[in-house]
């Protein structure tokens, strides 16, 4: 059995940062800038961009919004507890959409 958090960690937080980091460069940030904020490298960040990194599926318009909110609070200088809830809520949204995927557990 998997577990939603450990599912999480391998899947969703590796899609999430890659969405967050595209969006930031999106808005004239640098790739050093990006990783500054999101806590990773700034290779990490080349490879998200070049989608080397992040499971590169597609998503809904929910949770697009919810990528272009959180990076908006981001170049807000969100707290480090703001951008985990954000990241929180966003992991939550691909958990939601993965089960309408699979449809009903047994």
């Amino acid at each position: 059995m998997i577990f939603p958090c450990e599912k999480a960690v391998w899947y969703h937080l590796p899609q999430i940062r890659a969405d967050l980091a595209l969006e930031l460069v999106k808005t004239g940030m640098t790739q050093s800038q990006a990783a500054k904020k999101l806590g990773v490298t700034p290779a990490a960040v080349s490879q998200y961009i070049h989608k080397k990194r992040g499971q590169q599926s597609v998503k809904s318009r929910i949770y697009r919004q919810e990528i272009k909110a959180a990076v908006k609070k981001i170049c807000e200088d969100a707290s480090s507890n703001e951008l985990r809830l954000i990241v929180c809520k966003c992991c939550h949204q691909l958990q939601e959409e993965d089960a309408k995927c699979s449809g009903p557990e047994k």
